[in-house]
């Protein structure tokens, strides 16, 4: 007994410490794209659903190469023995029984094209679980960058909101001296309600972030969620070369994957269709009772006739339609892919030149053109819808450059979603 209560207390130690340690891991979800990525792997029920069909496909190869099982059939003849008894279903007590056992055999051949068929499906299935995941894994990356953008313009809005407070009490003093119009501080008034219904948008905006995150992940819809710290590090633009991109996306993209196993089965299919042509098999082997004792065996072979060749005709027109058809998808998936790896490297660049041309363009013009518009206020060259204006343009310019890295995020997101692996 002194044994127990000591241990029942490291028991209840290593549980509490346990789960200590995973609220802490939850108080800090969200703060990076990692922690969001590796629970999503463990609890997404639709990522969990794929890989249960994946297992499932994997069982069925087995089944597809496998004999029927075999029959057995018992006959009881002459259950009367000509009228002399009333009928009995005793062995002994009838006139004979047959015992038959017996097995379906199919063609030579036709077992394998079988297993091949479930090998190919389940390789299918493999590319619809990668898929499954890419995709998911995309829509994080891209609300964890929504999110980050969503808490970026927050501050921004805040900031300029805290700037118009500052203004407006400058323009109340310069209001009571005569030196400013009613009509500047109506202005500003609509300035700062604008902002603020902004913050209130933003605030929706934030939560609806957070509800599609949390179903993702498998958690409460309103569960906490930290706000992101960091975007990630754009890779260099030497490693977004699109023939070399092309020729990964060729190889690992898994609904390319996904389709040219489905092209493998269609033409395992085809073959076995082809395979019809020949008759299957039942061969058996039967015993003869007659009271207790057995004294009869005998052999049997049956086939089926292929002889409807009308119908065999149509089949193999049929698997050879669907060959096409699969090979067309083969086809269009690749084109598609491609054609949204170019798109998306593109829309890359382009967001990756217009955060350079906002962040040392145009902020600093937006900047000195606001400090020019202030000083000019200060000292009454200049209204104060100019001020507002130059107030404006400084906000829409880093706005623009938060868009354009967002965007850019999202491209990249897109891109990985395509190679089949993080850049």
């Amino acid at each position: 007994m002194k044994y127990v209560l000591p241990t029942a207390v490291a028991v209840v130690l290593s549980v509490l410490n346990a789960t200590a340690s995973a609220r802490a891991e939850e108080s800090g979800l969200g703060a990076s794209l990692a922690g969001l990525l590796l629970l999503a792997k463990e609890r997404n029920p639709d990522y969990a659903a794929m890989r249960f069909e994946l297992t499932a496909a994997t069982e069925r190869v087995m089944q597809a190469g496998a004999l029927p099982n075999p029959r057995f059939k018992m006959e009881l003849e002459d259950i009367t023995k000509a009228g002399e008894q009333s009928p009995a279903l005793l062995p002994s007590d009838v006139g004979s029984t047959r015992y038959t056992l017996s097995q379906d055999l199919p063609w030579a051949g036709k077992r394998a094209l079988k297993r091949e068929i479930a090998t190919q499906e389940t390789q299918a299935a493999q590319g619809r679980v990668q898929q499954t995941w890419l995709d998911m894994a995309a829509r994080i990356k891209s609300l964890f960058a929504q999110r980050y953008l969503v808490q970026a313009t927050q501050r921004l809005v805040n900031e300029n909101l805290n700037l118009m407070l500052q203004l407006e009490k400058v323009l109340q003093v310069r209001y009571a001296g005569g030196l400013a119009a009613q009509q500047d501080i109506t202005r500003i008034h609509v300035e700062h309600t604008g902002m603020r219904a902004e913050l209130v948008a933003l605030a929706g905006e934030w939560r609806q972030t957070q509800s599609r995150l949390n179903s993702l992940l498998a958690r409460p819809f309103d569960a906490p969620l930290a706000a992101p710290v960091a975007l990630r590090a754009l890779p260099e633009p030497s490693r977004l070369d699109f023939n070399a991109l092309s020729e990964r996306l060729r190889q690992a993209n898994p609904q390319i994957f996904a389709e040219q196993a489905k092209v493998k089965s269609a033409e395992t299919a085809r073959d076995l269709t082809y395979q019809n042509r020949y008759p299957d098999f039942t061969v058996g082997i039967s015993a003869m009772q007659r009271q207790s004792s057995i004294n009869e065996w005998g052999l049997m072979l049956e086939l089926n006739l292929p002889i409807q060749r009308d119908v065999l005709r149509a089949q193999e027109r049929e698997s050879e339609a669907m060959l096409a058809a699969a090979q067309s998808r083969q086809q269009a998936a690749t084109h598609q892919a491609h054609a949204d790896l170019a798109e998306n490297l593109a829309a890359l660049d382009a967001a990756r030149q217009t955060e350079h041309l906002m962040t040392y363009s145009l902020l600093p013009q937006a900047d000195l053109t606001w400090r020019a518009a202030l000083a000019g206020y200060e000292n009454g060259k200049v209204d104060f819808a100019t001020l507002l204006d130059a107030q404006r343009q400084i906000r829409q310019a880093r706005l623009g450059q938060l868009k354009a890295q967002v965007d850019a995020q999202m491209r990249l997101a897109e891109i990985e979603k395509l190679l089949g692996e993080d850049l």
